[in-house]
């Protein structure tokens, strides 16, 4: 090998280091974000619930998983999501909630697993109601390689605005939608709510240790790389 091929093999080493390293700092950045995420929500899931924000309100990443507590009746008409979760595969059950206010959130009722999809199995209450969900941000486009089809009914993410529309809801329509709690005091039925997984994946630790790992064997070859470049040198 000459000397000139050498040289490129240190510089590469060593610009693999600096990289490896760069890399690690953001995998820090990113698990310092992601245990402020965790105590947020956790904070968030022991508050009590608040009136929810106004419809024309904007909301941002900082606003999800704030227990809200509604009224209003729901009205009769519905749109299925498809799911997956810890009770198999089914559907989210999205209906339209028009509060005390006149303005309307859509409410995701809980999950309906493919025998109790008929809208007759699961019927939402009639009548003024009161609720209390989780402020969830909405979901554009679809599920991953598969877009929402609303001409087809088949939906794959909760997008409030496609829903909104395929639904012809009238007046102001929430930019969120909510996930409906569980109610302790209340028997298990179907729609299921409750589901909201909220358990965030921190491997972001171990990532940047890898990262630091892999910018120490760069670094280590370098240094060897410049030893032996030395030794080779005429005295």
């Amino acid at each position: 090998m000459g000397r000139a091929a050498r040289v490129v093999l240190i510089v590469s080493a060593a610009l693999a280091s600096l990289g490896f390293l760069a890399l690690a700092a953001w995998q820090f950045q990113r698990l310092a974000w992601k245990e402020d995420l965790i105590a947020r929500v956790e904070r968030r899931l022991q508050a009590e619930p608040v009136a929810p924000p106004p419809a024309f309100a904007v909301v941002a990443q900082a606003d999800e998983y704030r227990r809200l507590r509604l009224h209003g009746r729901f009205e009769p008409s519905e749109v299925l999501v498809q799911a997956t979760t810890e009770l198999g595969g089914g559907h989210w059950v999205m209906a339209p909630m028009r509060l005390d206010d006149g303005s309307v959130v859509l409410v995701n009722r809980g999950f309906v697993p493919p025998e109790q999809r008929a809208p007759e199995r699961h019927a939402a209450p009639a009548g003024p109601i009161e609720l209390v969900g989780l402020l969830r941000l909405t979901e554009t486009g679809g599920g991953p390689l598969r877009r929402n089809e609303p001409a087809a009914g088949r939906w794959y993410s909760r997008d409030v605005a496609g829903i909104a529309a395929q639904l012809g809801l009238a007046g102001p329509v929430a930019p969120f939608f909510v996930d409906e709690s569980a109610d302790p005091a209340q028997p298990r039925r179907w729609p299921r709510p409750g589901l909201t997984v909220l358990r965030f994946a921190n491997n972001h630790a171990v990532y940047a240790i890898t990262w630091l790992a892999l910018a120490a064997m760069a670094a280590a070859a370098a240094v060897y790389l410049v030893r032996e470049e030395r030794r080779r040198a005429p005295s």
